[in-house]
């Protein structure tokens, strides 16, 4: 964030959550309600941001308010400051976004709506189904078997996952190697400061493996407050089941489709809507005529499951279940046939006929992995060699991805080449970067039919990635529309690297706000490697001696020498070491504070532009500590004296 949001709010996680025009508008609002009385207390707050309209008034009433506000802070004769206010405003505005957003066709809904919406209700048979799934999956850890199994009509979970362990060993289960578990503070008693690593580095590597942590911070999880909690495990969880809906992981899924275009268009698709194609394309070989488009209303009346497990496992078909005139029964037939099919898991016949959607989700998804019903017919799986296989483009398509969807943006993006293409989502991650450089006023706004206005929109997104100085030779709006993947990947690189190095700008004061560049980064890691004692340097961001890992964590080292412990390194001669080293490096970097989205592959081939943002990402990390926590240096190689000072950060900005 830029240093006027420094100024502001003192709270990094607060920092993150806002742009400066944001902060600006509440700031503003905030001084005027203060204003009227001199000061302003929790009970003045619901009439107050009433009368200012500061969240969607016309989606809550006062008393509504009123009472949330209450819930957030029982206390109502506490004064509120202006970071108090930025928290009841945030889980405000959530509330409202859950009406308002409860019936969007989002397809991947869920992985959004569970940590953004800040409901103060949790559902029973959600937390149940998911204390299921992590005393099935954790069972035997030498680090959580003193804690499992965990008594699914409790509230044990929240107290368990106070500490952060099992979150991070939960994401590991969901994508495994993800965290490097050499990282992970695991003794019996942790102060405060080992707490909020492991929270730290789990809400970053959940950020990497496609979970939205907006409006989560480290405190939420020491507090267990279980709706956030419980979102993020919702999220790690579906990950974890929809793995498989890939043509990678899942061959056979060419089956759905007739021919190699139609291949393309199923690998653009979300898991979950793969996953639907899938149900669909079973239920035609049965007498089921309806098509499901979603998990919640389309199987209330358990008709569709009845049909899906008839076709899936015939030899378990109960006649009944198509007679049975009670949907309540006929649901409790169809988790009984699941029962046989060994499959019954993640629901309850109350939660199939109240439609719950990401329980009736987790329940195909587990069908799916247990019986897909799919052939491995060898001409269709044909197809799937006509397709380029470019891992490169694959990992950073993912990177980018994650990226934006780090974003507190309203919509989450599945596959940046389709998602892109009208232009939108792009403008609104420029805003981000750069806030208030988008002309909305041009701007048109999804649903987009005519094809020229996503032109319009691509367009303008070129023009302001000139403006911001990328190299955009012979790339058009035209080309964002058609999906050209090697022009969209460039164009997203030169946004992420504007972006951090705008953040680095924005954290100095120096040199009439001088530009940073890359060489400016490079020199900066090499002095703090160089003035901890170490020869190791780097000398451009591809030089191949970074692939065994060591310089990193000799400036990881540097920058907080607790970070790393050494016994746990090694040589990096072989390729298994040279990985073991850059995972460590990853989840090193994440522990502390860094948000990135590289794989420690990124890392042993030496992919540039990870290492950029790596390094890049350690700087910033650094330089927003305050200055007490800056062990203080000469800079005898400062490149025009400023850049390697750590003298002065963000926090010190007057």
């Amino acid at each position: 964030m830029s240093g006027f949001v420094g100024i502001l709010v003192s709270d990094p996680w607060l920092q993150n959550q806002f742009t400066q025009v944001e902060l600006r508008s509440l700031k503003s609002h905030f001084t005027s309600m203060r204003r009227e009385s001199g000061k302003l207390t929790v009970s003045d707050l619901a009439s107050r941001m009433g009368r200012s309209k500061v969240v969607g008034d016309q989606n809550i009433s006062n008393e509504e308010r009123a009472s949330l506000i209450q819930s957030f802070h029982p206390n109502l004769n506490d004064e509120v400051d202006f970071e108090f206010y930025l928290r009841i405003y945030l889980n405000l505005q959530a509330h409202v976004n859950a009406i308002i957003g409860s019936g969007v066709k989002n397809s991947s809904a869920f992985l959004k709506a569970s940590t953004t919406t800040l409901l103060h209700t949790i559902s029973d048979s959600e937390k149940s189904s998911y204390v299921a799934h992590i005393n099935n999956y954790l069972s035997g850890d030498d680090i959580l078997n003193k804690y499992l199994p965990i008594n699914p009509q409790s509230n044990d979970l929240f107290e368990v996952a106070k500490d952060g362990v099992l979150l991070c060993k939960l994401i590991n289960v969901a994508v495994p190697g993800t965290i490097d578990e050499r990282a992970i503070n695991t003794k019996s008693m942790l102060n405060p400061w080992e707490r909020n690593e492991n929270h730290t580095l789990c809400l970053n590597s959940a950020k990497a493996i496609g979970c939205t942590v907006v409006n989560i911070g480290t405190q939420d999880i020491i507090e267990g407050r279980r709706h956030l909690v419980l979102g993020v495990i919702s999220q790690i969880i579906k990950i974890q089941l929809l793995a498989d809906l890939n043509l990678k992981k899942t061959p056979q899924l060419v089956e759905l489709v007739d021919d190699s275009k139609d291949v393309e268009e199923l690998m653009s698709l979300p898991p979950d809507k793969i996953l639907l194609r899938w149900m669909n394309f079973q239920l035609r070989k049965s007498e089921y005529k309806k098509t499901v488009t979603n998990f919640s209303s389309d199987v209330k009346d358990a008709e569709a499951y009845t049909n899906l497990l008839n076709v899936l496992a015939p030899e378990h078909k109960n006649p009944s279940k198509l007679t049975a005139k009670n949907t309540f029964e006929r649901a409790k037939l169809v988790l009984e046939h699941a029962d046989r099919m060994g499959c019954r898991r993640y629901l309850t016949a109350k939660d199939i006929v109240e439609g719950s959607p990401n329980l009736n989700l987790a329940f195909v998804a587990h069908i799916f992995q247990h019986r897909n019903g799919l052939s491995t017919k060898t001409k269709q799986i044909s197809f799937l060699e006509t397709l380029a296989d470019d891992t490169q483009i694959s990992r950073e398509e993912k990177a980018f991805r994650f990226w934006i969807n780090s974003f507190d943006s309203s919509v989450y993006i599945n596959n940046v080449f389709e998602d892109l293409r009208d232009g939108w989502i792009l403008l609104q991650t420029l805003d981000k970067v750069s806030p208030g450089i988008v002309n909305w006023k041009v701007a048109s706004k999804p649903p987009i039919k005519l094809p020229f206005k996503k032109v319009e929109n691509c367009n303008q997104v070129v023009k302001l990635g000139k403006q911001l100085k990328f190299s955009l030779v012979n790339i058009a709006g035209n080309d964002i529309v058609q999906g050209n993947k090697k022009l969209i990947l460039a164009y997203l690189w030169q946004l992420m690297r504007y972006n951090i190095l705008q953040l680095l700008k924005n954290l100095r004061f120096h040199s009439n706000g001088k530009e940073i560049a890359d060489v400016d980064i490079l020199e900066w890691a090499n002095a703090k490697v160089r003035k901890n004692g170490s020869q190791t340097r780097m000398y451009s961001f591809r030089d191949k001696s970074l692939s065994d890992g060591i310089f990193f964590l000799e400036l990881l080292s540097s920058v907080q020498p607790r970070a790393v412990n050494w016994s746990l390194v090694t040589n990096g001669v072989t390729d298994e070491e040279k990985k073991m080293n850059a995972t460590y490096v990853i989840s090193i970097a994440r522990k502390l504070g860094c948000s990135i989205f590289l794989l420690p592959e990124d890392i042993t081939e030496v992919n540039q532009k990870m290492i950029l943002t790596l390094t890049a990402s350690i700087m910033h990390w650094t330089l927003k500590q305050p200055i007490h926590l800056i062990k203080p240096t000469g800079s005898p190689d400062s490149h025009n004296g400023s850049l390697l000072d750590d003298s002065t950060s963000d926090s010190s900005i007057e």
